[in-house]
Order: structure tokens, then sequence, then C-alpha cells
């Protein structure tokens, strides 16, 4: 018996051969046209990263041209010409854009979202190779509605001293957004949606999107279900952030969760994301904190590309050219993982222009 199991014991532990696949999908005729992407440089570290970007797509000779326009935080609305051309080439690249604190100004970002409705906000935080963190096997999709919420801007002086601010919740938009997150789960194999809220002490507002996100879920029998007091999960994510896997908030605490998950990942600067709307897609970076930079990092050239270069990733994937996108994340994750061209929030002293270089020089 032991005689005759040993040469099949050699045929099970026999090396298998690697096989490569040719044809990542099938393209349909006129698929491989330029597209037009309007480009928003934005202010501080804005026009840096938008320029390491413009410098990889023509380096990897990507199918994509960019239609540029200046638009700064401190304008009072965003340009018409500037909605008309996203509105035309359906995908819009963004640095930040500064918000005025306080006196009034609104923040054109959350007119932008509004305009054209990208009610679905997208943030990855993920570890990448190379990169030490606290925490490891960390890999979390943050998706936050995007135009309701306390970001509805429905605030007035009620008296002298006296501040009344509306939080809007409905219904509609807590389902599409619910939708929306167990769509991108199922579309992705990803097997957890965790729903964030409040609803122990605002009842209505956050049970109404409670309600309906477990209303969504049921339509979704294979992915797991579950919900989290914002508090607790933000205590979750810093001590035990490998449990996460989809998030879907609504618009405040999605900016908190995000930005803290981006903080346990790697920070701010590595982290890609955008907003997508049933037409339009704005892409940026994901985590909003410190995106428009110290103007030390603008005047000594700085600033990190990742989050950006990773961001334009995604962007390719959408637009369906997968081998551009995977050719950018490929060679920006062999940058990181060497760990020779680092920006200083990484721990390393590049230049932007460095970093650029570094991963110009791994395009494959």
């Amino acid at each position: 018996m032991a005689r005759r199991a040993l040469p099949i014991l050699k045929r099970l532990t026999a090396p298998r051969p690697t096989w490569s696949r040719s044809v990542t999908y099938m393209p349909r005729p006129g698929d491989g046209e330029p597209r037009p992407v309007t480009l928003i440089p934005g202010d501080g570290v804005g026009p840096l990263v938008t320029n390491a970007v413009e410098q990889v797509m023509e380096a990897m000779h990507a199918p994509v041209y960019f239609e540029r326009y200046d638009v700064h935080g401190d304008m009072n609305r965003v340009p018409q010409e500037v909605i008309d051309s996203i509105r035309k080439n359906k995908v819009c690249l963004k640095g930040g854009l500064r918000t005025p604190v306080g006196g009034g100004v609104s923040s054109l970002n959350v007119q932008l979202r509004k305009e054209l409705d990208l009610y679905a906000s997208l943030v990855n935080c993920f570890n990448l190779p190379g990169l030490p963190t606290r925490h490891e096997n960390v890999d979390i999709v943050v998706i936050r509605e995007n135009t309701e919420g306390e970001y509805s801007g429905l605030e007035h002086e009620v008296v002298p001293g006296v501040v009344e601010s509306l939080k809007v919740i409905t219904k509609f938009c807590s389902e599409r957004i619910a939708k929306y997150a167990f769509e991108y789960a199922y579309l992705n194999n990803r097997k957890q949606v965790t729903a964030v809220h409040k609803a122990n002490i605002m009842k209505l507002a956050d049970g109404l999107f409670l309600e309906s996100c477990r209303e969504v879920a049921t339509k979704y029998p294979s992915i797991k279900y579950n919900e989290i007091i914002v508090d607790n999960c933000c205590m979750q994510l810093v001590s035990k952030p490998e449990q996460f896997d989809v998030m879907v908030t609504p618009n405040l605490y999605g900016n908190l969760v995000a930005n803290t998950a981006a903080g346990i990942a790697g920070g701010t600067g590595v982290m890609p994301g955008g907003n997508a709307g049933a037409d339009h897609a704005v892409f940026e970076q994901g985590a909003s904190a410190g995106n428009v930079g110290k103007d030390k990092v603008v005047q000594q050239n700085k600033a990190n590309p990742v989050a950006l270069l990773l961001s334009s990733a995604m962007m390719l994937r959408h637009l369906q050219f997968p081998s551009f996108a995977d050719r950018l994340e490929t060679a920006v994750k062999r940058v990181i993982s060497e760990g020779k061209y680092r920006t200083k929030d990484l721990g390393g002293d590049s230049t932007t222009q460095e970093v650029v270089d570094a991963v110009i020089a791994n395009l494959d």
C-alpha cells in the first residue's frame, strides 16, 4: 500500500504550472478612445499632486486628457463653466479646496456634491506593504452619504447669540446610500456591511437611517449586516480595526470615521477616494484631514502624491481602463514597499517629484 501511495504523493506535491490571464475584459468598439477628464488642481498641495498624476498618466500613455480649471476655496461659488465641464465629461479629478472656517462662507466641496448629486463618498483605508502601522490586516471601505445630514447647510441665528442648525435625514437618501454600500460589497466580494449611527440619542433621524439600512440588507442575504453606535465605532477602530469591512454612514459620522481609519492605516496621504452619483464621479484624496497641506510643504515641494495617484487609478478603472489602473497601483505599491522614496508624512524626506520619478520608473 505504501509503495503504491508514493507516486500519487509525488504527483500531488509537484509544482503546478503558473497560468497568466491575457484578457482582462472584452472592450466595446471605441472603448480605447481617449477620454476627457475635468481637472481642478485646487489649493495648497493640490497643484503639486495633480501635476504628479498628469506626469504619470503621460508616462503610461493613458487614454485620458485633462481639461484644467482654476478653482479656489475662497470663491463664492464653483464657476458654471466648471460644472458644465464635469456634466459633459462625467468624470473629474481634483486637488483639495480650502474651506474657510466660520464666517458663513460655504464649502465649494459641498457645493460640487449637491450640484452634481454626488451622493456617495467612498474612501478605501488599507495597509500598504512595507509601510509600518500599529495595526495589520486593515482593509476598510467607508461609504458616506454626501448630500444631507449636518452638511445640509440649514443654519440661522434665531436671536443674537443663539444659532439653530438643522440635521436633515430622508428615507430616499438613506435608502440609496445603503443600496450603494451593499451593491459595492456584493460586486467587490466583501462579506460585511456595518451601519454607523447614533440612534440611541437621535432616535428619529438616525433611526430612519437605520431603518433604511435594515430594509436594504434583507435584499442581500449573502452579506452580513450589523450596526454600531458611532462613539463605540471610533473606539473599536483604534483598538481592533481589522473587524470592519464596508461601513455605511450618514454624512458627518462618515467624515470622522474615514479620517480615523485613514490615520490607522498609514495616514491621509496614502488613502484614495472619490464621490459618485448616478451620472458623475469626482475623484480626490480620500481622507480630507490636511489634504490642502501646510505652506511649508508646498514651498519645499514635499507633498505626498500617493493618495491622488491611487485615486486616479480608481478613476481609470471607473473609465474601464483596468490594465492602466493595475499598472499604476502596482508601481505605487512597489515604491512604498521599497521605502527609498517617501515623503515626510511617511517617515522619509523625498520631494513630490522624486516620488513621481520613482513611480514612473516602476511602471511596467
